[in-house]
């Protein structure tokens, strides 16, 4: 998997940062996308990006503040503008549906394929083929949401050594033990996959969090997660002022991945006013959690 930052500013955009918006892109199996937030001019980024609309299956949207949703009918016309057909499903807060249905309606835009729009209640599970996706509660000044991603489990890996002991080198053999099934060597042993494979593998967690100051929500996303994503709007000497509109300081979202033993931390949602200082945003941080990022529009991270 790939996380591509489309948006990574705060509030108003500026020229180094747009709006909100990050894609989840799939890699292996069946490729495609899925979107987290849809900020003005999130179009034009994924013009300087290998994405395109019509590879998107899914849109999550955290909660109803225009710096999150104002690029959303410009990018469901362009989708279907572009050639997409393939079924878009939406997901977010009460009000996305009447804010989609106002804006294509009094826009006149019609779209080529199927849009299904779900407003999501804090809670709910999300089952997709990809995995499963909890909508949690975070605590902004409106009704907010993280996503945390789980994927299904992987098998487990071929124990090669007890093989090899078996009398099995690797070859195509191993393919059919980790399809779970049973294989006989040519002196007639029987291998069975119960005992050539280790235990299946948890899947990895990627959890988003909307806006939103510290919170049980923000700590729930962080558990053992592989990456959380986490707005780092502010420094710890706006401390007041960011739990005053509902946001967080670099350092408090350190502490949050820190806790919560999420192995790697990207910060986004940044205030323009650090543009030419982000390193402040970074070494808060770093005194609490040591792998960290801080996401800039353009900035693509692979998921390990």
């Amino acid at each position: 998997m790939e996380i591509h930052f489309l948006g990574t500013g705060a509030g108003v955009p500026s020229k180094q940062r747009n709006g909100s918006a990050t894609a989840l892109r799939f890699l292996s199996g069946q490729k495609g996308a899925w979107l987290f937030d849809c900020g003005e001019a999130t179009q034009h980024r994924l013009l300087d990006s290998t994405l395109r609309p019509p590879m998107f299956e899914a849109i999550f949207i955290t909660h109803m503040h225009g710096d999150h949703i104002y690029g959303l009918p410009g990018f469901l016309g362009s989708r279907s503008f572009m050639g997409g057909t393939t079924p878009l499903t939406l997901y977010g807060p009460p009000g996305i549906k009447r804010f989609i249905t106002i804006s294509l309606e009094a826009s006149g835009t019609y779209l080529n394929y199927p849009l299904f729009v779900n407003e999501v209640r804090a809670g709910e599970k999300i089952e997709t083929d990809r995995g499963a996706v909890e909508v949690v509660k975070l605590d902004h000044t409106v009704l907010s949401f993280g996503y945390r991603f789980t994927e299904p489990a992987r098998r487990g890996r071929v124990r090669k050594e007890y093989l090899v002991k078996k009398g099995l080198p690797p070859g195509p053999l191993y393919k059919q033990l980790q399809e779970k099934k049973d294989v006989v060597t040519e002196d007639g042993t029987v291998v069975r996959w119960k005992d050539a494979l280790e235990p299946d593998r948890p899947g990895r967690v990627i959890s988003i969090a909307g806006d939103t100051k510290p919170s049980k929500g923000s700590r729930t996303l962080a558990e053992n997660a592989e990456v959380l994503i986490h707005e780092g709007t502010f420094s710890e000497n706006l401390k007041d002022h960011a739990g005053q509109f509902g946001h967080s300081t670099a350092k408090e979202a350190a502490i949050i991945a820190r806790d919560g033993k999420a192995k790697h931390l990207i910060l986004t949602h940044i205030s323009p006013r650090y543009e030419k200082e982000l390193e402040i945003l970074r070494e808060e941080a770093a005194r609490e959690f040591s792998n960290i990022s801080v996401a800039y529009d353009g900035f693509v991270y692979k998921v390990k």
